[in-house]
C-alpha cells in the first residue's frame, strides 16, 4: 500500500457502466478541459472516451476502469488538438501562398504563437510525457497518475521531472526559431 492510500478509505468500485459513468464523468470532462480549455469540446472528448470504453468492455468492467477512462480522455484531447494544429498549419501554408495581396501572415502567426506556445510544445512531446504532464497539472496525485498510466508510483517523480525539462526545451526551441 502506498503512503497516499493510508489516509483514504478504499474507493467503492462501480458495478455497472452506469455507475462508472455517473462517478467518472466530471473527472473525465475535467481532464479534457485541462487540455482543451473548451467545455463543449471537452464534453465531446469525454463522450468519445466513454463510448470507446463501453464498446470495449460493456458492463464487464476492468479492475481500474477510471484509470482507463482518464488516460483515454487525455489521449483523445491531445489527438483533437494535434488535428487542429495540423489543420491550422495547413491553413497558414495556404494563406502564405495567397499572401501577395493580403496582410503579412507572419504577423498573424507571431500573435497566435505567443498564446499557443505552451500548447504546441506540449503537442511535440512524446505521448507518455504529454499525458503525464496533463494528468499532474490537472490535479492528479502521483498515486493516481501511477494507476492511470500503469506505472510504479516510485517512477512518477522522475518521469514528471524529465517531462517538464523536455517541455522547457521544446518551448526554448520554439522561441529560438
Amino acid at each position: 500500500m502506498a503512503l497516499d492510500d493510508r489516509s483514504r478509505p478504499p474507493a467503492r468500485q462501480p458495478q455497472t457502466f452506469a455507475d462508472l459513468f455517473l462517478r467518472e464523468w466530471p473527472r473525465v470532462v475535467g481532464i479534457a478541459q485541462q487540455i482543451m480549455h473548451s467545455p463543449s469540446r471537452s464534453e465531446e472528448v469525454a463522450q468519445e472516451a466513454f463510448l470507446a470504453f463501453y464498446r470495449r468492455f460493456g458492463d464487464d468492467l476492468p479492475e481500474r476502469p477510471g484509470a482507463w477512462l482518464h488516460r483515454a480522455a487525455a489521449h483523445g484531447a491531445l489527438n483533437v488538438l494535434r488535428g487542429e494544429d495540423r489543420r491550422r498549419l495547413r491553413e497558414e501554408r495556404e494563406a502564405r501562398l495567397d499572401a501577395q495581396s493580403a496582410p503579412d501572415p507572419g504577423d498573424l502567426v507571431a500573435a497566435r504563437e505567443e498564446v499557443l506556445q505552451v500548447r504546441r510544445a506540449l503537442l511535440r512531446l512524446k505521448e507518455p510525457q504529454a499525458t503525464l504532464l496533463v494528468l499532474r497539472y490537472g490535479g492528479f496525485s502521483y498515486n493516481e497518475i501511477a494507476q492511470a498510466l500503469g506505472l510504479p508510483v516510485t517512477q512518477i517523480g522522475t518521469r514528471l521531472r524529465r517531462a517538464e525539462l523536455q517541455l522547457r526545451k521544446e518551448i526554448d526551441h520554439a522561441a529560438r526559431r
